[in-house]
């Protein structure tokens, strides 16, 4: 399952409510383009999830929707947020970190 970081959330929650759709609104991944490597995503805001789009949602009240195909490409990854050299937030998905062994 896509796990959130922290500051992801936060980012999430912030961009809901600019858009006035914190109450039930969330970020929605969808695939836009199959390729072998991998998928190319499309994000948007989105009032309410569609139906049969996975929803994940944090203690703090962010909000996510998967489509199912975006869902299965994003199983086992993290969704982070990452400021560019402008300033800018840019949502960035990478590898979920191996578990921690022997603790």
């Amino acid at each position: 399952m896509l796990a959130l970081t922290d500051a992801a959330a936060e980012a999430i929650s912030a961009l809901t409510a600019q858009e006035g759709k914190q109450e039930t609104g969330g970020l929605r991944f969808a695939v836009q383009a199959q390729q072998d490597a991998g998928a190319q995503l499309a994000l948007s805001v989105a009032e309410q999830p569609e139906d049969g789009d996975q929803v994940l949602g944090t203690d703090a009240g962010a909000r996510v929707f998967l489509e199912p195909q975006a869902a299965q490409f994003l199983d086992d990854k993290v969704l982070d947020v990452q400021q560019d050299d402008q300033g800018q937030l840019n949502f960035a998905v990478m590898p979920s970190p191996e578990a921690p062994t022997g603790v």
